[in-house]
Parts: C-alpha cells; structure tokens; sequence
C-alpha cells in the first residue's frame, strides 16, 4: 500500500511542478497535496520531515510570487482594477490559445486597461505591463525552484524510508 501512495504522491509532486509553468494543471496545490498525502501515510519521521520541510518550501514559493507580483504591481502604481481586467484576460486567453492563452491574455488585457487608464499614453502602459510580467515570470520561477526543492525533500526521504525498511 505505501508503495502505491509513493507513487501517486510522485506524480502528484510531478504534475504540481509543471503545473505551475503550464498553469492549465494545478501548481503547488498538487505538490502540497503529493506531500500530506505522503507524510500523513508514513507517519514516520521520513513523512513529518518531508511534510514539515517539503510543506512550508512549497508555501514559501506560492507566498513569494504573490509577493514579488504585488510588490511591482504596487511600486508601478497598476490598479487593482487593471489587475482584474488582466485576470479576465488571462481566463478568456486560457480557453482561446492553449497553454500560452493565460499569459497573452493577461498581458493583452492588461496593457489595453493600463492604456486606456494612461488616457493612451502607450509607452508608460507597455512599460507597466512589463514590470507586471517580468515579475510574475521571476515568482513562477521562485515557486518553480521552491516546488523542485520540496520534491528532492520528498524524494530523499521516500529513499530513506524504503531503505531503512
């Protein structure tokens, strides 16, 4: 049994991953939910290990890129608003073009709402919408490396514990 828990908290360690480049699979939910899963049917120190350091890198991640992407939309002065309507953008993008649909969307429906806002001022708009993507591109990365870190934690564990059996 803990063989195919193992297996099944890996793919979900897995798909987690690349989920949070390709944001059409769950992120660093599924890493999280690969990690309890796991931890909780161990029970043993290899499973409270990797769910107590496993569990608060993939938290950190998803905490930093919220944090990084709010900081520079708050430093550029982008209203929530604009935010929205890139959000919308990115939703209706996701099931126009796939895979890539979510980050054009965003970046279209952004930038027209920031030109609109600038009252057409084009060159402060593009600018704005390129600290916002730059940004959420270097949290995707930070939550990317934090995910990876979480699944070498749960892999070195899982070894550990099949091991020592």
């Amino acid at each position: 049994m803990i063989i195919f828990i193992t297996i099944i908290a890996a793919l979900l360690i897995a798909v987690g991953c690349i989920g949070i480049i390709y944001p059409v699979l769950p992120g660093s939910f599924a890493v999280l939910g690969g990690l309890i899963l796991w931890g909780l049917t161990v029970r043993g120190p290899e499973g409270w290990w990797t769910l107590g350091l496993g569990g608060t890198l993939v938290i950190a991640g998803m905490l930093a890129q919220a944090a990084l992407t709010g900081r520079t939309m708050k430093k550029r002065a982008i209203p929530n608003k604009s935010i929205l309507w890139g959000v919308i953008g990115a939703v209706i993008g996701m099931f126009v073009i796939p895979v890539v649909g979510l980050f054009v969307g965003f970046a279209a429906a952004l930038l027209i709402s920031e030109t609109t806002r600038n009252s057409g001022d084009f060159t402060t708009s593009l600018r704005n919408t390129g600290a916002a993507l730059r940004s959420m591109g270097l949290g995707m990365l930070v939550e990317f490396a934090c995910a990876l870190t979480a699944g070498s934690v749960f892999t070195i564990a899982a070894f550990t514990y099949f091991i020592t059996l």
